[in-house]
């Protein structure tokens, strides 16, 4: 196993671990601020790809150049926009006039919510049903990093998760919405007692949780060039799992629990034989170890006490 080798799967692992994160920190905000699992997490991933990909179009024919810089922030700022849409109508129609129901109800209701997106998806988009290819986003060559070949791609990736997370916690802690959250999150009915609207409290928790989501599947599509309709599932599976690894209600915990994910599962397709028939088990396998020994989560406190 040689430096170059290592250092491929490193760069690899390390861009699919931040991108399981920022599903993961969508779910754990949703479950510490909300109180609920919302399964319906998957399908906004799903949809960031195939708005990039109908995006790129769009703009492509309108004249913009393909893998200018313009041309990458436009691509970035419908994605957004579409997850932050995604999370006000599912906070308004679908989460809301469940608030007061069994917890059963609300996950069946966004399980149902994803299915309906799901579908409409491969109805309504041409070709829907079958596999899209994503366009080239950045024009660039491939780059050489300590004799392994790196794509831009993986190297853009990295870079924007950063940037998302280090938002979201310049948000969180240092704005007055962000304090209105973290409140929401200790203390829902001393949050209300103070006079914090918490029903917009969660619309905004929903929204900064489906951005981060979108934004996952816009890297997605840009590290593997082709999307799916049902996408989606699989990746809510692995960020649930990620999520609970790191302790339900923890970000940091949601964070690493990605990255942890992520690297168990490249480096067990890299140097195990036949290592790709194993890969989606290794979510389970993790979740099921860190339930039994963990039930928590690595930084989970508050989580095992809500559970």
């Amino acid at each position: 196993m040689t430096g170059a080798v290592l250092t491929q799967q490193f760069f690899n692992a390390l861009s699919l671990g931040v991108m399981y994160a920022l599903i993961a920190v969508g779910f754990t905000l949703f479950f510490g601020v909300i109180e609920v699992v919302n399964f319906a997490h998957g399908e906004v991933f799903m949809l960031g790809a195939f708005a990039a990909m109908i995006a790129s179009g769009v703009f492509v024919s309108c004249g913009l150049t393909q893998g200018s810089l313009l041309f990458i922030l436009l691509i970035l700022a419908v994605v957004i926009i579409i997850g932050a849409l995604f999370g006000a109508v599912l906070e308004k129609y679908i989460v809301s006039p469940m608030r007061d129901a069994p917890d059963i109800m609300t996950l069946l209701i966004t399980l149902g919510a994803s299915i309906v997106v799901r579908e409409a998806v491969m109805l309504f988009v041409p070709d829907g049903r079958n596999p899209q290819t994503f366009p080239v986003l950045v024009e660039m060559d491939t780059i050489h990093f300590g004799g392994a070949l790196v794509k831009p791609e993986t190297l853009l990736c990295i870079v924007l998760s950063i940037i998302m997370i280090a938002g979201m916690h310049r948000f969180i802690q240092n704005t007055t919405y962000g304090r209105y959250i973290r409140a929401t999150a200790q203390d829902r009915g001393a949050a209300m007692m103070m006079g914090i609207d918490v029903k917009k409290i969660f619309i905004f928790t929903l929204i900064i949780g489906s951005i981060l989501g979108s934004v996952a599947g816009l890297m997605n599509g840009m590290t593997y060039n082709i999307i799916k309709f049902n996408m989606g599932f699989a990746a809510s599976i692995k960020g649930f799992a990620a999520a609970v690894v790191g302790g339900l209600g923890n970000i940091y915990g949601a964070i690493i629990g990605g990255l942890l994910l992520g690297f168990m599962e490249i480096f067990t397709v890299s140097f195990i034989t036949d290592g790709s028939s194993y890969q989606d088990m290794i979510s389970f396998i993790i979740v099921i170890i860190c339930l039994v020994f963990r039930p928590a989560g690595l930084f989970g406190e508050k989580a095992y006490e809500k559970v």
